[in-house]
């Protein structure tokens, strides 16, 4: 069984570009958001995976990917997937011996900027590089496939 351990952070400022890898576009909906799972069709650079993924609260859920050919997958995302679609954009920033995942989102999530640190168990210890802000692990808000019902465009302005 595969288990995904994740952290999330909001990120403050652009010190992370000065490190950050060049980044992949992806481009991802949901054909399924609710109760127990969630199923994503995702295209990114040139490749495409569906992914099915546990609904439960927190930075441990069970996780599963599969590539898919990428001409249904974007068939998928047209046809099947509930809108908005999530568009964004991934670089990775290696700090400290982790690789962490910035993702910078499009669309009705623009503004948004989160990054992302899997863990090989949830007690791992890690350093928190200066530009990771607030911890956003178990706000649901959040997660992707919240992100369509409610896009950050939305959302009430402190």
């Amino acid at each position: 069984m595969a288990t995904e351990i994740e952290r999330k952070f909001l990120v403050r400022g652009e010190a992370w570009r000065a490190q950050a890898a060049p980044g992949v576009r992806m481009r991802q909906g949901y054909l399924s958001g609710g109760g127990r799972s969630s199923v994503r069709v995702r295209v990114q650079g040139g490749e495409a995976f569906l992914n099915i993924k546990s609904a439960t609260l927190g930075v441990s859920r069970r996780e599963y990917d599969y590539p898919i050919p990428v001409n249904e997958a974007e068939e998928m995302l047209d046809q099947l997937c509930a809108g908005p679609l999530i568009e964004k954009t991934r670089y990775e920033v290696v700090h400290a011996g982790h690789t962490w995942e910035v993702d910078v989102f499009e669309g009705d999530n623009a503004g948004l900027i989160v990054a992302e640190i899997e863990l090989e168990a949830e007690d791992e210890t890690f350093a928190t590089p200066a530009w990771a802000g607030e911890e956003v692990s178990h706000d649901p808000r959040y997660y992707n496939v919240c992100l369509v019902k409610h896009p950050y465009k939305d959302w009430p302005r402190e």
